[in-house]
């Protein structure tokens, strides 16, 4: 059962019964795109998923909800560094706070959406506990398969993340993902199809990217383009793809794959990997033709960063939502 004190959400959008048999603020039989949306009485903005209509959408950051969280603890870890045995393993930051804490604060100011990832063992409860503070507002990944997502959906998140369990020996399965679809549904699945660059720009002036598992660690063989991502776009409602070249390392988005994604992806899209700046909002909705949303961790302010303020992107919402003239602000 829901915390029904915490659930203000239903003054803002009709809430359903969803067959894992909780209550959820974003019906995603209907909605699916994570863009502005407001409360009637202008006190309560959340970044919210709605309508799929991409001529409508508002550009959007996901600024925060981005929290891995490993040995218990919330990380910020650099892209790939991160094995089985530990070594190698660069981590830009470990909070003094756990993950309800940050919970508790997405949802006082109404950022609903991000992803929070577990990654390896002794992670489960404090995931457990940060999705029972914000009911319907995170997504929740890292390890789960068709046997243990169902209890993390139960305990409040709006998605479950599937990542290298589709791709058993680095090749896709989908039988894989139309068993954990017909699981979940097809609107509290995301498919992560995070990549790594394997060759430089060919005669057609295109580089190619291939799907990263297991931390990012092993390169498949499965090229990153259309076909692959209309095919699990029958299976799933969003996309996350990390570039995890530049993943954790604050030196920039890979503005070649941001614009290859854009040409190519047929569902609402987060894309994570280099932000440094706030001016990353608007550049990103030019490369990527208005179509990607982006997710800040490390340079935030909020995990240690020095580039990004949260409130900054706090502000960026709230601006697009109302701003001064009653129009949206094209470039944020």
């Amino acid at each position: 059962m829901l915390n029904l004190e915490m659930a203000r959400l239903d003054e803002v959008v009709q809430i359903r019964i969803q067959q894992v048999g909780m209550q959820c603020p974003n019906d995603p039989s209907h909605l699916g795109l994570a863009v502005i949306s407001q409360d009637l009485d202008d006190e309560f903005v959340k970044v919210g998923l709605v309508g799929h209509d991409r001529g409508s959408r508002e550009r959007t950051v996901r600024p925060g909800p981005a929290d891995d969280l490993h040995q218990g603890r919330v990380k910020q870890l650099v892209g790939g560094t991160l094995s089985d045995t530990g070594e190698g393993l660069l981590t830009n930051f470990v909070s003094p706070h756990g993950a309800r804490w940050y919970a508790e604060l997405y949802r006082r100011d109404g950022l609903s959406g991000g992803h929070l990832i577990m990654l390896g063992e002794g992670n489960r409860e404090p995931a457990m506990e940060a999705l029972r503070a914000y009911p319907g507002g995170l997504q929740i990944g890292g390890g789960l398969d068709d046997t243990n997502a169902l209890p993390y959906l139960e305990a409040g998140a709006s998605h479950v993340i599937l990542t290298s369990w589709l791709f058993p020996a680095g090749k896709f399965s989908l039988e894989r993902l139309a068993r954990i679809s017909s699981l979940v549904g097809r609107s509290r699945l995301v498919a992560d199809v995070s990549c790594r660059k394997v060759r430089a720009p060919g005669a057609d002036g295109q580089p190619e990217w291939r799907v990263a598992m297991n931390r990012w660690q092993t390169v498949t063989e499965v090229k990153v383009d259309a076909r692959l991502l209309e095919t699990l776009s029958k299976y799933c409602s969003e996309f996350l793809i990390h570039a995890a070249d530049v993943e954790g390392k604050c030196e920039g988005l890979d503005w070649a794959l941001a614009e290859y994604l854009a040409g190519i992806s047929p569902l609402p899209t987060t894309f994570a990997g280099g932000a440094r700046d706030i001016s990353d909002l608007s550049r990103l909705s030019q490369a990527g033709g208005g179509k990607l949303d982006l997710s800040i961790g490390s340079a935030l302010d909020l995990f240690g960063g020095k580039l990004v303020r949260y409130a900054d992107c706090v502000a960026f919402n709230r601006r697009k939502i109302s701003p001064p003239d009653g129009k949206a602000d094209p470039e944020g």
